[in-house]
């Protein structure tokens, strides 16, 4: 399984990178660009030697605290999540909202809004400090999925 998150990093060239969600076993066999680390997971450092240097590295966080136990681990990005109630999925978790979420990209790694995220709010939660968004709802959901991506995309594009 890949996870996909729409980056909301300014560089004028726009590049695909594929992480693979929770397998570094299949990360490492594809060459892909990186790994999504579940909460059983090795450990960022582990993960990073096993992929090398310049290896994305991720991991899921529900709060202010976990974003500063994961930036302290090392990995190079976080999903916050629900940022707002998910639109894929029901969550037993209560939104966090947006003041967390700027809370939380305080800290040094980078920080991706995951959960009710739609293009509508992807350019107020990058002002409040995410470096992109993470979205499974706001595009399967949709009538038309890839209207729906070019819209977060240029969302993104706009912040």
């Amino acid at each position: 399984m890949c996870a996909a998150a729409i980056d909301g990093g300014r560089h004028s060239q726009r590049s695909v990178r594929v992480v693979i969600n929770r397998r570094l076993d299949i990360a490492q066999t594809l060459g892909a660009h990186g790994a999504h680390l579940g909460f059983d997971a090795v450990s960022p450092a582990d993960a990073r030697r096993s992929l090398g240097p310049g290896a994305l590295i991720g991991s899921s966080t529900h709060s202010v605290e976990e974003v500063a136990t994961a930036a302290r681990a090392g990995v190079d990005y976080v999903h916050l999540a629900p940022v707002y109630a998910p639109l894929s999925k029901a969550s037993g978790r209560p939104p966090l909202g947006a003041e967390t979420l700027e809370a939380a990209a305080r800290h040094s790694t980078r920080v991706l809004a995951q959960g009710g995220v739609t293009a509508a709010e992807t350019p107020a939660l990058i002002a409040r400090g995410a470096s992109g968004v993470a979205v499974t709802g706001a595009i399967l959901q949709a009538a038309d999925p890839a209207q729906a991506t070019r819209d977060l995309r240029e969302a993104l594009d706009r912040a």
